[in-house]
């Protein structure tokens, strides 16, 4: 058998270039400001790409962050003493399981005071939810080598601690933006002492808070607020159980969430302009001084005209409710809601006729979670089809086991869409969550959000 002839190469055929590393020739504070939002893990491992990379991570800010490492106390202790002794600083973040604060407080002291920290600006004790210790230990201070980084702190969690007065009284956080108290104990008049002494502060988490009844907030830069409560019965429902929240002074105040639509926390707004998120809307609320009162049971009797983004909670959906708490925002823009049972039937095109000829519905985005398409819910949401005439978008989440193409020819009839007062609106069906649950909205961080409410995508 003939052996092959290879064929000759062409002459005339351009050789490819070798791939150019284009991150690698970027200059090294660049470089060190990707490595420093990396998961601790993978940045160190930056240093095994190359000669280039070798001192990257070490001249970066160190993100020292626990979250993702296992939960065994000396695997975590000895990560957490390796890392702070490699690396030389300065520190960019650190966070550690609350819990540390108890069973290992002397290390934590240790570990804060190490160069390696030196102008931290995030610092996290964060609460472990699935963390169950060994012995429950009463709620102790930080430690006080956690506030020598005052000076440079931009955002701060304090979970599972006790804050006195005297660890307060001394503060100051003139770059403090971000300020989340994760069953933290503290008192009333702490409270306000430690916010005023956040000049710069925009988002304010309190998460299960301890050790006042009320929250009275009085602040010219905070952005956005968000409440939970620590529900207890007996002779933990005393008079120190959070139960009231007073915004007495916010001028720039915008997103108020209460991440707990079971809670029974009494909020009042004196005085915040701006506000234009609001949520959830389920329970005792006073603006301007002005009940808004129980829903659903009675009506909303005041004006709140900011607010454009509104998420509610109805345990049974009620049209009467609904349209109350339309003329309650009449410049609402985007409204969520949520609901448990569908109850009567929503009629509402004589029952409530008078009413909506005097409803100015600016409406432009409406989500309804839940949607099966039955009577009761169809109803509900033609009211919105037929009478929203600036509408740009209404979505309907819908579970899996619906969403068929008989369901959907279905529903795009009964809703009466050829006859919808916004020839530009859009309808749309989807099945996955929309819009997040409350029990998500867990930390500081996402109260920065334009729309807290929406699933990430």
């Amino acid at each position: 058998m003939p052996a092959t002839e290879a064929a000759a190469p062409d002459p005339t055929a351009t050789a490819q270039p070798p791939p150019v590393d284009r991150i690698s020739n970027l200059p090294d504070p660049i470089l060190g400001e990707i490595v420093s939002l990396l998961r601790t893990k993978q940045g160190a491992r930056t240093q095994v790409l190359s000669t280039r990379w070798r001192h990257i991570w070490r001249s970066a800010p160190l993100n020292l962050d626990c979250r993702r490492l296992p939960d065994d106390d000396d695997k975590l202790g000895r990560f957490v003493s390796r890392v702070i002794s490699t690396h030389p600083g300065p520190g960019r973040r650190f966070r550690v399981p609350a819990y540390c604060l108890q069973d290992r407080a002397a290390k934590v002291d240790a570990w804060l005071r190490s160069p390696a920290l030196d102008g931290l600006q995030e610092l996290d004790f964060c609460h472990v939810y699935n963390y169950r210790p060994r012995t429950v230990l009463p709620l102790a201070p930080p430690p006080a080598s956690a506030f020598r980084f005052s000076p440079t702190l931009r955002a701060v969690t304090i979970g599972r601690c006790l804050l006195p007065d005297s660890a307060v009284q001394g503060l100051h956080l003139p770059q403090l933006k971000q300020l989340g108290l994760e069953r933290v104990s503290i008192s009333e008049a702490m409270l306000s002492n430690l916010i005023a002494r956040c000049p710069a502060l925009e988002c304010l988490l309190i998460y299960y808070i301890l050790g006042l009844r009320c929250a009275r907030i009085d602040s010219s830069s905070l952005i956005s607020i968000g409440v939970r409560l620590r529900r207890g019965s007996g002779h933990d429902a005393d008079e120190h159980q959070f139960r009231e929240l007073v915004i007495k002074n916010a001028p720039c105040l915008e997103r108020l969430l209460r991440v707990d639509i079971l809670d029974d926390l009494h909020v009042t707004v004196v005085a915040a302009p701006k506000l234009a998120t609001l949520g959830s809307l389920n329970g005792e609320m006073y603006l301007n001084s002005t009940v808004i009162q129980r829903l659903p049971n009675d009506s909303p009797t005041t004006v709140v005209g900011a607010v454009k983004v509104l998420a509610v909670d109805i345990f049974c959906l009620d049209i009467k409710t609904t349209i109350e708490v339309l003329r309650c925002f009449p410049c609402l823009e985007k409204l969520y809601i949520q609901q448990s049972i569908s109850g009567d039937l929503n009629l509402w095109k004589r029952k409530h006729q008078s009413v909506i000829k005097c409803l100015d519905l600016r409406l432009k985005t409406v989500i309804m979670r839940s949607y099966r398409g039955i009577k009761a819910q169809i109803n509900f949401a033609t009211f919105f089809i037929l009478n929203a005439k600036v509408l740009e978008l209404m979505t309907f989440e819908v579970d899996a086991e619906h969403y068929t193409r008989g369901f959907l020819a279905g529903q795009r009839k009964e809703l009466l869409l050829e006859k919808r007062a916004s020839r530009g609106a859009r309808f749309r069906f989807q099945t996955g969550r929309l819009l997040r649950c409350y029990s998500e909205i867990n930390n500081v961080r996402d109260l920065d959000l334009s729309d807290p409410f929406l699933c990430k995508r």
